[in-house]
């Protein structure tokens, strides 16, 4: 089967391959022939080493496609199932899904380091334990969540990542108050669905900060009531806020420099929300006098910041009746022999998110 791998970390372009087989099928797994995939930031940290990934690898964890194939001991799942994939499937047994963070879970990232792909020339990984830039791919039952058969696999594939972290992060983690003033720094495909969970809250203002301008003018599209760059932040924070610093602000970009500057554009005892994903070693400084005489919350926020399946179901809910828009995050499309143009796309911003259609 064909599938795009990257050999080495820090390459900049895959290899779309045709000797590649899945492996690692049996009790427990499913088989399942990929439709649509997402291409997610974090794949792009994943291959430059930001996000720990062993290589040669296959990218994408933003996918959805139907069953050919059940293992033994799998229940509620059969043949012909139409379903998104989880990366972060929570194990049910563990401390984190007992007190019901399942979104805490590391059940799902053991997986990242162990093979389900395989060529002549040795054993190649999914990116997350999952690797959707295939046409197949073999991941644990708990991965594969069903979908209603009104929901497009490219619509599926956007709330098995993107779309849920964005979300998730206004709704769940930042609950963020009815008339409030939000600030969204990076506006790709996880900041816009950030700014739509805002709204969806009922934020009265929204900032959307974003360097390129083909995203700040899609962020107005999307609810922000105002997009700037970078170097306009500050004036927006005076004029929005009277110099005080909005209620909320989302930093989704994953650097510390982006970080800083969303603690300072926070209000005292306002919320500073990280979604971003960061490299280890790219430290964020405090002094301990800041910290608590601002009285600042700093909210990390993983993958939405509550239980996966309730927020698939949420999301899906809110497309349906008109209340999100999905359609509208998807800028590209490409097929997977043109993976390297998504890749491009998204390192010159000008995609929210690209579908790759396999």
């Amino acid at each position: 089967m064909r599938a795009a791998v990257l050999h080495e970390t820090g390459q900049e372009k895959l290899e779309v391959l045709d000797d590649i087989e899945t492996a690692g099928f049996g009790p427990g797994k499913v088989k399942i022939r990929v439709r649509a995939t997402g291409l997610c930031h974090s794949d792009l940290s994943a291959m430059n080493g930001v996000l720990p990934q062993p290589a040669p690898f296959i990218p994408g964890h933003e996918g959805a496609g139907e069953i050919i194939d059940v293992g033994d001991g799998v229940t509620g799942l059969s043949e012909g199932d139409r379903v998104l994939l989880c990366w972060l499937p929570a194990c049910g047994i563990c401390p984190a899904c007992k007190r019901g963070q399942t979104q805490l879970c590391l059940a799902g990232f053991m997986n990242a380091g162990t093979p389900n792909f395989k060529r002549p020339g040795g054993d190649v990984f999914g990116f997350a334990g999952t690797g959707t830039f295939a046409e197949e791919v073999v991941v644990d039952a708990g991965c594969a969540v069903p979908i209603p058969d009104d929901v497009p696999f490219d619509i599926a594939a956007l709330i098995g990542c993107g779309v849920t972290t964005g979300l998730g992060a206004a709704i769940n983690t930042a609950d963020v108050a009815a008339g409030s003033s939000v600030a969204v720094i990076g506006c790709g495909g996880v900041g816009i669905s950030a700014i739509q969970g805002a709204r969806l809250k009922g934020a009265a203002q929204i900032v959307a900060v974003d360097p390129v301008a083909s995203r700040r003018e899609s962020a107005l599209k999307f609810g922000a009531t105002e997009a700037v760059s970078p170097d306009e932040l500050a004036d927006a924070k005076q004029r929005v806020t009277a110099g005080e610093g909005f209620d909320y602000v989302f930093e989704v970009v994953g650097k510390s420099a982006t970080a800083r500057t969303a603690y300072e554009t926070t209000r005292r005892g306002g919320t500073m929300c990280v979604v971003g994903a960061g490299a280890m070693d790219d430290q964020l400084q405090f002094n301990m006098f800041e910290l608590f005489f601002d009285e600042k919350r700093i909210l990390p926020s993983m993958y939405g910041g509550g239980d996966v399946l309730t927020s698939y179901e949420r999301a899906i809910a809110l497309w349906r009746a008109g209340r999100i828009d999905l359609e509208g995050l998807i800028t590209h499309r490409v097929q997977l022999a043109e993976v390297n143009e998504a890749l491009d796309q998204m390192r010159t911003g000008v995609s929210l998110r690209t579908c790759i259609e396999i």
